[in-house]
């Protein structure tokens, strides 16, 4: 898609507005209805539109101006009109016009500012997001029209300095869900550290380990959960200097299972076509050093990408085996199902071990639980930090990824005690994201830390964000790099 920043609509684009609830008139859409013999004004009058947030109303080809289109987009309230509600307003403004026919969308930001304009073509953008590549049939009426977006701005350069740093996070979040979206035949471990290793050309330093240095380094939590395959597991080092000095990184973990069947405790048929995004939490935390990369974020930042697939051959890892760890600590396979834990265990260990960071935080689609216990729309977040942990639900107010603190009650680690060995790596249903970030904290060595549990946010299949279409969410990416954006670069 084609970003760009004008100083006055030309052509006959599809031109969109925005109203405020109760038809309350942002001052572009006043002049365009003026210009057009008060016909926009009419038809809102006319109808049920009211301004509200998702809202949509097309005038085609209205007299009295070049305009293909005009679409009022609501705004929603003008006293909570916020980068969210702009965003969101703008990504509404796309999905109104995607399939019109029209090739340029015009969004007309010229009351606003420079930033609010950027911010603008940030909502559209992400709007736009397709996985089609594997698509060889599709008609071109199901296609979207659109190929450009313009946004009208008072002050065009400043705009365009204000987008600079938004692209780079929008481009990351793409990179993000794309990996969420590949098929496993496709994005096994190998390949998927292929893709990592071609960030290089951003800047970061990319390092790739395969299973012959993991078993060296003592990796048997993580090693065992891949045994099954025919792929070999990795783990992906992913490392930006970006803070011109040593200072301790700030550390990034992801769960990256290619494909998750179960192993052994095998998963229902049902729903497991599902299982290709149990990589999420790795997929988060490869676009974030993307994005640190590409806007060139003052800060120093290591990604640790525990990368395996869960597969059920002869040779794979067995309910009631004991595996250890890269701590030493021993763990009791009960269900080979929980294997997620078992690739961080071994990913937070070496990362505190080898970079001894400024904190750790991982992200990874761990537990059905988390859906029961908070839904669709909220991440759960678990802290041994309460900073890190305030400062990661500010980040989450801002950017819209919604997250919810947890407890990690010490009483609960009662459950995953084991009679043979340390641990053991599942609870029992009770409790079950919190004996699994009980699990994990064991592994953190008593570094700051935080887990973020985005089993419930990784994908979606409602649509209702205008900004996320259905599919792969990218989420994590625009949480993690406001956390660093607004409290650690230099």
């Amino acid at each position: 898609m084609k970003i760009e920043f004008v100083g006055s609509v030309s052509g006959p684009a599809a031109v969109a507005v925005l109203v405020h609830e109760g038809q309350d008139f942002s001052g572009p859409a006043r002049q365009w209805d003026q210009a057009a013999g008060g016909a926009l004004g009419r038809a809102l009058k006319g109808g049920r539109f009211t301004g509200a947030k998702g809202q949509s109303l097309t005038l085609t080809a209205p007299a009295g101006v070049e305009a293909a289109q005009i679409t009022a987009v609501g705004a929603g309230k003008r006293d909570g009109f916020d980068d969210l509600a702009l965003e969101a307003a703008a990504a509404s403004a796309f999905a109104a016009v995607k399939l019109s026919g029209a090739e340029v969308l015009a969004i007309d930001a010229s009351d606003l500012s420079p930033a609010q304009a950027a911010r603008a073509a940030f909502g559209a953008l992400l709007a736009t997001y397709r996985f089609d590549r594997y698509r060889t049939t599709e008609a071109a009426d199901k296609k979207p029209s659109v190929t450009t977006i313009q946004v009208v701005t008072a002050d065009v350069a400043a705009a365009r300095a204000a987008w600079s740093s938004l692209e780079a996070v929008a481009e990351a979040v793409f990179f993000a869900r794309d990996l969420v979206s590949e098929p496993a035949n496709i994005l096994h471990p190998e390949e998927y550290a292929r893709r990592c290793q071609e960030l290089t050309r951003l800047g970061l330093e990319v390092e790739v380990l395969g299973e012959a240095e993991m078993a060296k380094l003592g990796m048997g939590s993580l090693l065992g959960v891949g045994q099954g395959s025919v792929r070999e597991s990795q783990i992906v080092v992913m490392r930006w200097n970006g803070a011109g000095d040593d200072s301790r990184p700030l550390a990034f973990v992801g769960k990256g299972v290619t494909f998750d069947t179960g192993g052994i405790s095998i998963k229902p048929a049902e729903g497991m076509e599902d299982m290709k995004f149990d990589m999420g939490g790795s997929a988060a935390v490869a676009g974030l050093m993307h994005a640190l990369a590409g806007r060139k974020a003052r800060v120093n930042a290591v990604g640790v990408l525990g990368l395996v697939e869960n597969m059920p051959d002869g040779n794979a890892q067995r309910p009631g085996d004991v595996v250890t760890s890269m701590s030493g600590q021993t763990i009791e396979v009960i269900n080979t199902d929980a294997e997620g834990r078992l690739v961080l265990a071994d990913a937070l260990w070496y990362t505190q071990d080898r970079f001894k960071p400024a904190f750790m935080v991982d992200l990874a689609t761990l537990t059905g639980a988390m859906i029961i216990a908070l839904g669709l729309d909220y991440a759960g977040v678990f802290s041994n930090d309460d900073d890190l942990s305030e400062k990661l639900l500010s980040a989450s107010k801002a950017t819209g990824e919604n997250l919810w603190r947890m407890p990690l009650p010490a009483q609960y680690e009662k459950q995953i005690e084991s009679a043979i060995a340390d641990m053991k790596n599942t609870g029992g249903r009770p409790a079950g994201s919190i004996t699994a970030a009980l699990f994990l904290q064991k592994f953190v060595n008593g570094v700051p830390w935080a887990h973020i549990d985005i089993a419930p946010t990784a994908w979606k299949k409602d649509g209702r964000t205008p900004t996320v279409p259905e599919g792969a969410v990218g989420f994590g990416v625009r949480l993690l790099d406001r956390l660093v954006a607004d409290h650690f670069e230099g």
